[in-house]
C-alpha cells in the first residue's frame, strides 16, 4: 500500500500465483480502502505481469469447508468494501483479470487497462461459480447475454473487446517503443504508461468536489446494492457444494493444467 499524489495505490503482490488473493489479502485491502477517506481515489492494480486471479484455488482439492466459507464471505467484503468506499476506486489493468480478478473488475467504478491485459470468468471451468458480480451486477454493465457468456463459456477476451463491451473504460494508448508518451524511445513499459494514464485520470478527479463525488458514488450504486440477495443465495450455494465431486475434480485439474473431467449431467454431486 502506498500514497502517491493523493491516492492510495493497492498492489496485489503474490505473482508466482497471478495475485490470488487469500483471506489475509482481502482482508489487508478492505483494512487498506477504509482508510481512505482522506485521499482523492483508490487504485488497486498487480504485479509480476498479472492483475488478480480472484480467489486462491490450492485448498480446493481437499477442501476445508470452515475455511472455504470464510474465504467466500471475506471476498464478498472485499467487493463491498470497494463500493462502499466514498472515494473512486480504479482498477488498472495489467495482464490477466480472471475469476474472482474479473469480478474485482466489475465491482471497481473505473478501469484502465493496458493493451496486453485479459479479461473472463473461470468458475465452471474450475468447479466453482462467479456469484459475486459476473452472475448479477455484469449484466448491468455489458448486458445480459454477454454477461451470461462471459460467465458459462469461460472465454478469454482482450483489452479491446472489454472496451467495447463495457467492461473497462480505456485501453492505454502505447507506442511503438511501448510506453504511451509519445516520444517514440525504445525501452518503454506498458505498465508505467497505464500509471501514468491512471494518475491523469485522477489529477481530474482533483479538480472535482469530493463531497459530490461521494454523494454521486453512493447514488450510482443502486444496481450493486440491487443485486445483494443474488450475491448472498449465490454464496449460500457455493457453501452447500464444498467438497463436491465438481469442485475437486476442477481444483485437481487447474493445478494439474489439464482439461477437467467433470460428472456427466444428471448424475447428481457427491460430497465426502
Amino acid at each position: 500500500m502506498t500514497e502517491r499524489d493523493g491516492a492510495l495505490w493497492i498492489r496485489l503482490n503474490r505473482p508466482e500465483r497471478r495475485n490470488a488473493y487469500d483471506i489475509d489479502m482481502a482482508r489487508a485491502v478492505i483494512d487498506a480502502l477504509d482508510t481512505a477517506t482522506r485521499l482523492h481515489a483508490v487504485v488497486i492494480t498487480g504485479s509480476g505481469g498479472s492483475f488478480c486471479a480472484g480467489g486462491a484455488l490450492d485448498q480446493l482439492d481437499d477442501p476445508d469447508p470452515d475455511l472455504l466459507r470464510t474465504l467466500f464471505h471475506t471476498s464478498a467484503r472485499m467487493l463491498q468494501a470497494v463500493r462502499d468506499c466514498p472515494r473512486p476506486v480504479f482498477a488498472a489493468v495489467d495482464g490477466p483479470a480472471a475469476g474472482g480478478g474479473n469480478e474485482l473488475v466489475v465491482a471497481c467504478d473505473l478501469a484502465i487497462a493496458t493493451p496486453r491485459a485479459t479479461f473472463g470468468q473461470t468458475g465452471p471451468r474450475v468447479g466453482s461459480a462467479p456469484v459475486l458480480g459476473a452472475t448479477n451486477h455484469m449484466a448491468v454493465q455489458i448486458g445480459e447475454k454477454k454477461a451470461k457468456e462471459l460467465t458459462l463459456l469461460c472465454r478469454r477476451y482482450s483489452a479491446e473487446q472489454a472496451l467495447r463491451m463495457g467492461l473497462i473504460n480505456e485501453v492505454v494508448e502505447v507506442d511503438s517503443d511501448g510506453n504511451g508518451d509519445g516520444d517514440g524511445n525504445g525501452g518503454g513499459d506498458q505498465t508505467a504508461a497505464l500509471e501514468r494514464r491512471v494518475g491523469e485520470w485522477i489529477d481530474e478527479l482533483k479538480a472535482l468536489s469530493p463531497l459530490y463525488l461521494e454523494i454521486s458514488k453512493v447514488s450510482s450504486n443502486l444496481w450493486w446494492n440491487t443485486g445483494q440477495d443474488s450475491m448472498s443465495n449465490g454464496l449460500a450455494m457455493l457453501t452447500q457444494a464444498v467438497g463436491s465431486d465438481d469442485m475437486r475434480e476442477g481444483a485437481r485439474a487447474f493445478v494439474e493444467k489439464r482439461r477437467p473431467e467433470f460428472p456427466p449431467p444428471g448424475t447428481g454431486t457427491r460430497r465426502s
